[in-house]
């Protein structure tokens, strides 16, 4: 998965950036010593969690915070340690122990997005303590940064990248690794071990230290990834597994791009043709005219860009970044389209730089994180503005094992420029400069590619969105096939990014899964549910 993010539009950013050329120590793959025997993590598992009332001003009272101390490097478990931060809403009712959320990115917040988005859980609470984490690396958990560097120096897409890739390869290759050593000074010691094998290990940590012989847990999106990985390392702890918006665990970068392009397309057309219905529709009243307007509107755009308030132009880039995060959620469309009437009818870019979030123009604080021998939580204060894609970066980078040189992606361009523009005119380009992202760093894993497959496992619900422009549906119904029997499908025939938050059907079904340990047959459906006006 190249871009995907949180499940709350909010927090949703479409950012790609580029991490350094430094040895991974094994990708984060934990490697065994010479003797075939396992390191000694056991004093990790006498852990328990000390709970105290979260601090912040936007805190819910009700919200307890903890943390947990795994070790840097789970090959050297008496070297240096890392502190990861947990939150969580307590049980309403009787307790059957806790269930792990992740929300997804990779690189999401799992403290502030469980305090910002914690009503779309509190059914759970009826049986569980409710808990998330900031993954190492994320959030208060030793954040990656990539410096007090301008975004669009780091980032290839977010509207931080208005030129055609393809026209200089080279300049651009440089331009990555300029970038990449950025990011791998001001990361620290933890950047070489991100990464969700590492991640996995620290959720089994998660799981002894909160008192529960099984894990529960709900992924979505990059969270998927999480779970299935998770399964692989730990199969006879595996409890109550839910993963929504399922993840690939084969496809090269390549190949993940050119179907996030048109999984985009497809969502674009449905919201096009939702939008023609209406008579204020700044598209038109025809599809196929709409969706050309699109088109036209992204190339005007880049040909002559429009002004802000915030001193940067906003370009043809800048619209696809936008559309891009609107479309995740059906929920969107009606603010989509206001946005897209006040740039047609008014030049007027502010509600769409809206979907933007913090656009191109923050800068990272430079906080240098992670050194020493222990790696404390950092204050929410001191979380580089660059962290989230900073981490979604590394732990991308961490996961791929594939590494094209410079002469490969040369050669390829072309190819893939083709291929990428038949998947999707507005979102083609867009998506091509993630073919780049790992270029400048050392071969990532493959333990994910390989090893995560036919798992002996307790029973896994697999949502997958038939509307998602993010995880195609194939990806659920392909990675279900890859980890065998224990996998359990339920196909949602809605729109959007998941379908836990937009539809009330899967809501009940993931609910009842985990609260009951009730699964709806395999291949079952969900049907779709309606814009909200």
């Amino acid at each position: 998965m190249l871009s995907k993010l949180s499940t709350r539009p909010t927090l949703r950013r479409c950012a790609i950036t580029s991490a350094a050329g430094l040895a991974l120590l094994g990708a984060g793959l934990p490697a065994r010593p010479s003797d075939g025997s396992e390191p000694d993590v056991s004093r990790f598992y006498h852990q328990k969690v000390t709970w105290a009332k979260c601090e912040g001003v936007d805190m819910p009272e009700d919200l307890q915070c903890g943390k947990v101390t795994v070790p840097l490097d789970y090959t050297k478990p008496r070297g240096a340690t890392l502190d990861l931060a947990l939150a969580r809403y307590r049980a309403t009712g009787p307790s059957h122990g806790s269930v792990l959320l992740n929300f997804g990115g990779p690189g999401s917040a799992g403290v502030a997005e469980l305090a910002a988005g914690g009503d779309d859980f509190m059914d759970l609470t009826n049986g569980y303590d409710v808990v998330s984490f900031d993954p190492r690396g994320v959030g208060r958990s030793s954040p990656v940064s990539c410096g007090d560097v301008p975004t669009d120096s780091v980032l290839l897409t977010d509207g931080g990248s208005d030129v055609d890739v393809t026209d200089d390869p080279k300049a651009m290759l440089e331009h990555v690794r300029r970038a990449a050593a950025s990011c791998a000074k001001h990361s620290g010691q933890v950047l070489p071990h991100v990464g969700t094998v590492n991640a996995s290990r620290d959720l089994d940590v998660m799981r002894q230290a909160l008192g529960d012989k099984k894990l529960n847990y709900l992924g979505f999106s990059y969270g998927t990834r999480l779970g299935a990985v998770y399964a692989a390392q730990f199969p006879e702890k595996v409890g109550r597994l839910a993963l929504d918006g399922v993840d690939t665990l084969t496809e090269p970068l390549s190949e993940q791009g050119v179907a996030g392009a048109a999984g985009q397309q497809r969502a674009l057309e449905d919201f096009v043709n939702w939008c023609v219905e209406d008579i204020a529709c700044p598209l038109g009243t025809d599809a196929r005219s709409a969706r050309e307007e699109v088109v036209r509107l992204v190339a005007s755009l880049d040909q002559d860009p429009v002004p802000t308030d915030f001193g940067e132009d906003f370009t043809g880039q800048d619209l696809v970044g936008a559309l891009s995060q609107a479309l995740y959620s059906e929920e969107l469309w009606p603010s989509l389209e206001r946005a897209l009437a006040s740039l047609v009818e008014d030049g007027d870019t502010r509600a769409l730089l809206g979907f933007l979030g913090s656009g191109s123009a923050f800068r990272a604080s430079g906080v240098r994180v992670g050194d020493g021998t222990h790696g404390a939580l950092v204050d929410q204060d001191d979380v580089p503005p660059d962290n989230l894609p900073a981490a979604l970066m590394a732990i991308n980078c961490a996961d791929d094992p594939d590494r094209p040189d410079a002469d490969r992606i040369t050669r390829d361009l072309g190819r893939l420029r083709a291929e990428y523009e038949q998947a999707s005119a507005v979102f083609g380009r867009y998506r091509l400069t993630e073919y780049l992202m790992c270029y400048g760093r050392p071969k990532g894993t493959d333990y994910i590619r390989e090893e995560v497959r036919d798992v002996r496992t307790a029973k896994m619900l697999l949502v997958g969105t038939r509307g998602d422009p993010a995880t195609p549906y194939r990806w659920t119904v392909e990675t279900a096939r890859r980890l065998g029997d224990s996998a359990v499908v339920l196909d949602n025939k809605g729109e959007g990014h998941t379908g836990y938050a937009s539809s009330k059907c899967v809501h009940q079904k993931v609910v009842a899964f985990l609260l009951y340990g009730s699964l709806p047959p395999d291949g079952s459906s969900c049907g779709p549910e309606g814009v909200r006006e």
